[in-house]
């Protein structure tokens, strides 16, 4: 049996939808379903039980339960805003350790989300390096409390028994639940509709011109492939990233939602960012892969052009459907040469007149 918790959010339900695409149903699922509409998540897919968050750990505590292959450990509080330090620590660091200690000895296979938020604002680069990890400075609770758990791994020595992933920016079908922490591609693509238009943050330093700030971004299909595949690697462990290696700008997915659509050319506006993010925006984050690609993982299937134009035609056009409400479509051929936004080419594009991005 494989857990799953998290499974009705973005992650753990894409997850789910795709061990039942490889015939795997001996799936228990486990979240806190709540009040919102994360539950929408789970229609449509084949699984043998469910557990709340709390009433699944009290299963595993009093015993017994049904055989465990592996836990894939996605459940967080991933509000990148949430204040409450507290309680980020209870849910994301204190429930993962009790979790992790249950798998460790019993043998159970886990796999679980860290964040490419802890790596901070980049200063120390985007390198899986365990070694490193006491180096990071994570800037928000929600990321703090990411890397007390990375820390505690890697001082109990179970970073070598278990794996963790930190994924970048991941965007695509059933992230409809998540509000503010929603992608900007669905962004875009509800701007689009309403204003005509993508709103981006304008750029505060000199190095990048507005909307040139870079991200790497990955569909959520590359990154659940991605992660099903430690099922069946064992002896893949530790930190490993879970992203394109490729750096895009905002202006690029701007593009990309506006071709998506059929409407060129893209219209951005560009507005000043809050004062309290000035300190703590990322203005160019790249997943190094070496990790993954070393160990023969598997490598993305879509780019950023081609994922987004498969989510706003297939998924959010349509009505916003969900993952087990589409027929699957395999992804175009890969371009000989993915696009990057060379970084001499900034100050070019700083000058250019302002026809393309926001955030």
């Amino acid at each position: 049996m494989i857990v799953i918790t998290g499974a009705a959010g973005f992650l753990g339900s894409a997850l789910a939808w795709h061990f039942n695409r490889l015939g795997r149903t001996d799936l228990w699922l486990v979240d806190e379903l709540g009040r919102d509409q994360k539950y929408a998540n789970l229609a449509g897919l084949d699984f043998c039980d469910y557990a709340e968050k709390g009433e699944f750990l009290e299963r595993l505590a009093a015993g017994p339960v049904p055989q465990v292959e592996a836990v894939f450990h996605l459940g967080a509080c991933s509000s990148t805003t949430e204040t409450n330090a507290s309680y980020l620590m209870r849910n994301n660091f204190a429930y993962t350790r009790a979790l992790a200690k249950w798998c460790l000895a019993r043998g159970v296979r886990m796999v679980y989300a860290s964040s490419a938020a802890t790596y901070g604002n980049g200063e120390h680069g985007y390198s899986e390096d365990s070694a490193l990890l006491p180096r990071l400075q994570p800037l928000n609770a929600y990321a703090m409390s990411k890397h007390a758990f990375d820390l505690w791994a890697w001082h109990a020595g179970a970073l070598d028994k278990i794996a963790g992933l930190k994924y970048f920016n991941v965007f695509g079908p059933n992230e409809y639940h998540k509000g503010e922490m929603r992608s900007m591609a669905l962004r875009a693509f509800e701007q689009i509709q309403n204003l005509g238009r993508v709103r981006l943050f304008r750029s505060e330093r000199a190095e990048f011109g507005d909307g040139e700030q870079e991200r790497d971004f990955i569909y959520v299909k590359d990154a659940v492939a991605m992660t099903a595949w430690f099922l069946d690697h064992p002896e893949a462990n530790g930190i490993f990233n879970v992203g394109s290696g490729r750096a895009r700008t905002w202006n690029d997915l701007a593009r990309a939602a506006f071709a998506a659509l059929g409407r060129r050319p893209a219209r951005v506006e560009y507005f000043s960012m809050p004062a309290e993010l000035r300190d703590k925006y990322q203005y160019s984050t790249t997943a190094e892969m070496r990790r993954l690609a070393a160990a023969g993982g598997p490598a993305t299937r879509w780019t950023l052009e081609t994922a987004v134009a498969d989510y706003i035609q297939n998924y959010l056009w349509p009505g916003h459907r969900r993952l087990t409400e589409v027929r699957e479509a395999e992804p175009p051929p890969l371009p000989a040469a993915v696009p990057v936004a060379p970084a001499v080419q900034r100050a070019a594009q700083t000058a250019e007149p302002r026809a393309t991005g926001q955030e």
